[in-house]
């Protein structure tokens, strides 16, 4: 059976949760394993293992994670080249879809970015047009590079013996063209990250000010839910822009996601169609988000979320 590369996600070792869902999917299509670039590794190979993969290739050292990007794309090549599997399965964030592109150019490849799915034949099926249409997709040339968006797959566990594989690569000129020279820790509250939490409360313009992300984020720390805002509530700052869902913004694919306040335009739409349960809340019955909504409340927000909060805190006790 080939094997299905993962391009491991991870913040100084830690494996994050996009990771556990493609070694997931990769378990579907052949014989998972990770490719972990940085520092770290051996505190990640327990996770990594823990959700199947076979086999870590491993490249650390400051030299690929001092530049941008780039000598990620190569290292891949690089295991590419030797491993000859059957696909790579990156995230679907800025930062993998640069990478994945990168690399389909460096081995001759097709690329599929935004995949919500992967059949066993590598046919990708993605989410386009803002949403309004599903198509499948196949990478006619090469060894397929498909970026996955989080969420997409439910992570399981299928405990597997991972072996480390140490991989070195003599980086090009070009791959350290551009050079990291400063990280700051971005500050982080109790919630989960955006694009990668299973639950995502929403706010729109309907809230009515920044005061009223108030009731928003009740119900989200209620639920163990990330925060997000549709992008008039972030340009008029009532919301930081971080958080904004949409074609401009971030796009989520969560288990439950609710629209406070929120129309529905085709951009804010464009970025959390694909969410699997939809909930929306706004006192305009006519708001365009009714239509892909699966529940809906009509009424003021600011009346029906704190009832849903209270009657969401009671019933977990």
């Amino acid at each position: 059976m080939a094997e299905i590369l993962v391009l491991v996600e991870h913040a100084d070792g830690t494996v994050k949760k996009v990771t556990t869902e493609l070694l997931t999917l990769a378990r579907r299509l052949g014989e998972p394993a990770a490719v972990f670039i940085g520092s770290g590794a051996d505190a990640a190979l327990e996770k990594l293992a823990e959700f199947g993969a076979t086999k870590v290739y491993v490249a650390d050292g400051a030299q690929y994670t001092d530049y941008v990007v780039a000598p990620k794309a190569e290292v891949l090549a690089k295991v590419v080249a030797d491993a000859a599997p059957a696909a790579v399965l990156v995230a679907s964030t800025a930062e993998g879809k640069e990478t994945g592109a990168r690399l389909a150019v460096k081995i001759g490849s097709g690329i599929i970015t935004d995949a919500v799915d992967v059949s066993p034949d590598l046919v990708a099926t993605q989410s386009v047009f803002g949403g309004a249409t599903v198509v499948k997709s196949r990478v006619s040339r090469g060894v397929p590079v498909i970026t996955v968006r989080p969420n997409s797959v439910a992570p399981e566990a299928a405990p597997a013996a991972a072996a480390k594989v140490d991989v070195a690569v003599e980086l090009s000129p070009a791959a350290t063209a551009a050079k990291v020279t400063g990280r700051t820790v971005a500050e982080r509250s109790g919630r989960p990250e955006l694009t990668e939490a299973a639950i995502v409360v929403s706010g729109g313009r309907g809230v009515g000010g920044p005061d009223g992300f108030g009731v928003v984020e009740e119900l989200a720390d209620v639920l163990g839910a990330a925060v997000g805002a549709s992008r008039a509530a972030t340009d008029a700052g009532w919301y930081p822009h971080q958080f904004q869902v949409g074609q401009t913004g971030k796009t989520v694919s969560p288990q439950l996601y609710v629209a406070n306040g929120i129309s529905g335009a085709i951009q804010h739409r464009a970025g959390m169609q694909t969410s699997k349960t939809i909930v929306v809340v706004n006192k305009d019955p006519e708001a365009p988000i009714f239509e892909i909504a699966d529940f809906g409340v009509v009424g003021d927000l600011h009346q029906v979320v704190p009832q849903l909060t209270e009657e969401v805190r009671k019933r977990k006790g």
